[in-house]
């Protein structure tokens, strides 16, 4: 019985780490670079699905962050904002930093940074 349980376990911890590893191959990045008061990349289109983004900090400011919303919802109340699009850290000049895995369902949204304040972009997902 006791090597019954053993195995179960196992078999439970491989195929979850199995699965894991499917996800994290499906997750895609969207790069993003800030300079003052603005992001390069001054709208994107992208395919339904699962994505870090990468902030990289140009001399924009001394740190910069991400602010990911649905199109539409008031971008000043944090509620409606994708909480897993937000850095893990502030960008500090000259670094790079990565959100949370982020899943897109079609439809639009805006992005900016509140820190380095800049326009709000589009973010297109088909």
């Amino acid at each position: 019985k006791k090597v019954v349980s053993i195995l179960v376990v196992v078999l439970a911890f491989t195929f979850n780490t199995q699965a894991q590893d499917a996800m994290a191959k499906n997750v895609k990045t969207i790069s993003l670079e800030q300079t003052k008061g603005e992001f390069v990349q001054k709208a994107l289109t992208v395919s339904e699905g699962t994505y870090v983004f990468e902030v990289a900090n140009n001399h924009a400011a001394e740190a910069v962050g991400l602010v990911l919303v649905k199109k539409g919802a008031d971008v000043s109340k944090a509620e409606n904002h994708i909480k897993t699009a937000y850095v893990t850290e502030v960008v500090k000049d000259g670094e790079t930093q990565k959100t949370k895995a982020t899943t897109l369902a079609k439809g639009e949204y805006v992005y900016f940074c509140p820190l380095n304040p800049t326009p709000q972009y589009t973010l297109t997902v088909e």
